[in-house]
């Protein structure tokens, strides 16, 4: 495929860069796992800590939670009880602001098409305030609600991503079709991929599927305990967890921060 695009292509790439842009570059993890792993939980929502926490606690697993200010402040407790046991809170803007498609955003008035950009940045921050003065914690890693990055609507549509660049080291995406490429991922659009209402052979086929070029594999859930649209099934989780851990399948685990501040230290660049 490579001499027919540099003939047809002469004058806009020579076939140098384009031999050297898909040349791979390689990555090593820590105790020389193939890839890394972080499982994540959006909305803070009860069965997170009601039901989850304890398992993650079981096999010493750290999670990266994004939060919702109206759910924390329900379970206040537990939530500072997370902190504790060194899970990662991370920032889900204070009111989940999503896409006016959902009839119940839209007719509060906040939805994204609704929305500046000064509103959003109000928002989250209003989120940061939250968790530093009600968890101690200052989040440096942001989820998009329902996955989405802009505000406003047509010709007057604006990315809010640089908000996130700005405020975050990371922001985390939803139901994207690829991993991470350790050397080449936007820190601010970090893809992941969803494991609510799948068996665990279907998440392990999909992490299985994810792993070429070291690829930096983010899952993301909500609702933690019977399988359902929302909800990761708990012993679909656990058996997860069994096979993430076991060092003969080449995995490092841990929260979005954690391998977000390696990967940026140990990266390759590419043009």
């Amino acid at each position: 495929m490579l001499k027919p695009l540099c003939v047809v292509l002469p004058l806009l790439i020579s076939c140098q860069t384009l031999a050297k842009s898909s040349d791979y570059l390689g990555f090593d993890y820590p105790n020389k796992a193939k890839n890394a792993v972080s499982i994540t939980f959006d909305d803070a929502r009860h069965s997170q800590v009601d039901t989850g926490l304890a398992l993650l606690n079981k096999y010493q697993i750290k999670a990266t939670f994004y939060v919702s200010p109206f759910n924390v402040k329900e379970r206040v407790e537990k939530w500072q009880m997370a902190v504790k046991t060194g899970h990662e809170i991370a920032n889900h803007t204070a009111s989940h602001l999503c896409t006016g498609n959902f009839e119940w955003l839209r007719e509060l008035g906040v939805s994204l098409e609704q929305f500046t950009l000064k509103e959003m940045e109000q928002d989250i921050l209003k989120g940061q305030d939250y968790i530093k003065a009600t968890l101690n914690v200052t989040p440096t890693a942001f989820a998009y609600p329902c996955g989405n990055t802009f505000v406003g609507r047509g010709a007057n549509t604006k990315s809010y991503v640089p908000l996130i660049a700005k405020h975050f080291k990371t922001g985390r995406t939803w139901l994207d079709e690829t991993a991470n490429n350790p050397n080449f991922t936007d820190f601010s659009q970090l893809t992941s991929l969803p494991i609510d209402g799948l068996t665990f052979e279907e998440i392990q086929k999909t992490i299985e599927q994810h792993r070429t070029n070291n690829s930096w594999i983010i899952l993301a859930g909500h609702d933690i305990g019977k399988r359902d649209q929302y909800t990761t099934g708990t012993d679909a989780l656990e058996q997860l967890i069994v096979y993430l851990q076991d060092p003969k399948n080449g995995f490092w685990l841990d929260t979005v921060s954690n391998v977000a501040d390696y990967v940026e230290a140990n990266r390759k660049a590419i043009d």
